[in-house]
């Protein structure tokens, strides 16, 4: 029995051991080596190397040529090139060092996964007149190294193993994704069909605005997003690269759910959004090119979105600090109000009421009522003024601002407890807080007296 426990504390040595001799002496001899790294490309400058070639774990082999001073994958397929995916590369080899030489002669390859390699990069710099390579095997035991190769030599070393994810890019990965090309500083219309329904908007003196199927102003933001949302917009996958004649009729773009036009001037571009691929995706084409790739289906959501979305909830641009003149009417009577501007060495700007009853009113009051007003909202739309009490405005109020270069008008009418607003030659009204209305209508009260 006691020899049986002294072979037992035995083997926990042993394996403790063993263990500190692996996981410690092992690691150290990985990463410790008390010496500067050799660089795995002496000299190498990343900007400097002109042609690639890539062999993935996938097993996609891609070639890509800096032409132009721009990247183009040139086989499998001749398209741009993703820049950074690229730059990723060269960056990562122009910056790799050598770790640690782990077999100078090795008898066999197959230990280090380099007998039949997992990547593979061939390159060139300029001036080099033979392409040098890389070739990359398995993870070392404790998964911080990768065994490696480099042109003809015999000798296996490590490298560290984050620089994997930047080596190991398939055709796709290297291949520029934007799911359709335009100059987004020439884009002056955008119309979207959905549905069987049509929205349009249209660029006029640098603003947006809804023309179809109402006529608005259209918030700038909102529209300037959903270009950029376009614009910017990577593929997640190629389907077909030239789909055979009648088979866009399975991915659902022979009758596309979502049809996008933007205007450029004389041109136009036009992307085209069919059905499901996955619970995430939809199949999509740029119709100028055959490929049907697939995209996020949130694009798809997006473009969906009906005319409120677009249209600005703010019933005016104007705000009190630039305001020049205000015209209030109600009940048959208006009340207007001008800026004057201060004079002198400290000038002080200060209000004053025109008619009816002129007379210097108190600026900070006035500067405050303006706010409120500035600050209506709508809080949903309707599609028309009947049943709003707009035909017989209870209040309008018409602003000059910005140095009277600007002017805007806008109506208010009830209907029972609900307010509405309108603008000239704007389609519908806005429902807006009657309580925000009450606060604005007592304030005129206390600066009209």
């Amino acid at each position: 029995m006691r020899g049986l426990r002294s072979t037992i504390v035995l083997l926990v040595v042993l394996v403790g051991l063993g263990a500190y001799i692996y996981f410690v002496t092992w690691k150290q001899g990985e990463n410790d080596t008390g010496t500067k790294q050799e660089k795995l490309f002496a000299s190498l400058e990343a900007d400097k190397i002109e042609d690639l070639k890539v062999k993935s774990e996938s097993g996609d082999v891609t070639s890509v040529k800096k032409e132009g001073g721009g990247w183009q994958v040139v086989a499998p397929i001749a398209v741009q090139a993703d820049e950074s995916e690229v730059s990723g590369i060269t960056t990562a080899l122009g910056q790799m060092e050598i770790v640690r030489v782990i077999d100078e002669d090795p008898a066999d390859l197959k230990e280090y996964g380099l007998e039949t390699p997992r990547i593979e990069i061939d390159f060139k710099a300029g001036g080099d007149k033979d392409f040098r390579r890389l070739l990359i095997g398995e993870k070392s035991p404790t998964g911080a190294n990768l065994y490696a190769k480099r042109n003809d030599e015999k000798r296996v070393f490590l490298i560290l193993a984050f620089q994997e994810s930047a080596l190991n890019r398939s055709t796709f990965d290297l291949r520029e994704k934007t799911l359709i090309k335009f100059d987004r500083d020439k884009v002056d219309g955008i119309e979207v069909n959905t549905g069987g329904k049509t929205l349009q908007l249209a660029k006029d003196s640098g603003e947006w605005k809804l023309t179809r199927p109402l006529t608005a102003r259209a918030d700038f933001g909102t529209v300037e997003g959903l270009v950029g949302r376009i614009q910017t917009v990577r593929m997640k996958s190629i389907v077909a690269d030239s789909p055979a004649p009648g088979g866009l009729k399975k991915y659902g773009l022979d009758t596309p759910e979502v049809t996008v036009n933007l205007n450029l001037g004389s041109a136009r571009a036009t992307l085209l959004l069919g059905g499901k691929a996955d619970e995430t995706s939809v199949y999509a084409r740029d119709a100028s090119r055959p490929a049907v790739m697939t995209v996020e289906s949130a694009l798809a959501n997006d473009l969906k979105k009906g005319t409120d979305d677009y249209r600005p909830k703010n019933l005016f641009e104007f705000r009190a600090h630039n305001a020049t003149r205000v015209e209030i009417t109600r009940s048959g009577q208006t009340v207007v109000f001008e800026r004057i501007k201060g004079q002198g060495d400290n000038p002080q700007d200060k209000w004053r009421r025109v008619s009816p009853n002129a007379a210097d009113v108190d600026k900070d009051k006035t500067d405050s009522t303006l706010a409120k007003i500035a600050d209506l909202r709508a809080t949903s739309f309707v599609e028309s003024t009947a049943k709003t009490g707009l035909p017989s405005p209870v209040l309008t109020a018409f602003v000059k601002f910005d140095d009277g270069k600007k002017e805007e008008r806008v109506s208010f009418g009830r209907n029972d407890n609900d307010v509405y607003a309108a603008r000239p030659g704007e389609s519908g009204a806005a429902k807006i807080d009657a309580a925000d209305f009450t606060d604005v209508t007592t304030a005129l009260d206390e600066l009209s007296k």
